[in-house]
């Protein structure tokens, strides 16, 4: 089969990417749980903040490194982009996402995904609570 289940070097695409998302998840766990310990009482969730921010540096790294100097072959794309950093974080993609939309030059459009990320975002967690505890 073609498209989400190709192969890959690695093997089939889902996997790799099951893989890279294990991955992702165990590091966003050890990373958030250590700043967690590392600023104990602190008012803002440290380990999240963190997790986004070392996310978003390495998703823009790496898909500079892709553009500039052509490393990464399709499969350890795959592999780190979708699998090790979907896992890690999502808010990676929404940076790089929203910054390749300003670097078009659709600056209105950048802004438009940022604000709708956040408002609907959050929207949607208070419904899902809402609705939920009135259950």
């Amino acid at each position: 089969m073609a498209g989400r289940f190709a192969m890959t070097g690695l093997g089939p695409s889902w996997l790799v990417v099951g893989v890279g998302g294990f991955t992702g998840s165990v590091a966003r766990y050890l990373v958030a749980g250590a700043m967690e310990r590392v600023f104990p009482g602190a008012r803002v969730p440290m380990g999240t903040l963190v997790v986004n921010v070392l996310g978003c540096g390495l998703i823009g790294a790496l898909a500079a490194l892709i553009e500039f100097r052509g490393v990464l072959g399709p499969q350890a794309r795959l592999l780190l982009l979708v699998g090790v950093l979907g896992g890690f974080t999502t808010f990676s993609s929404f940076g790089y996402e929203t910054l390749e939309l300003v670097r078009r030059g659709q600056f209105a459009l950048g802004l438009a995904n940022a604000g709708l990320q956040v408002l609907l975002g959050l929207t949607a967690v208070w419904l899902g609570h809402t609705a939920m505890r009135l259950l």
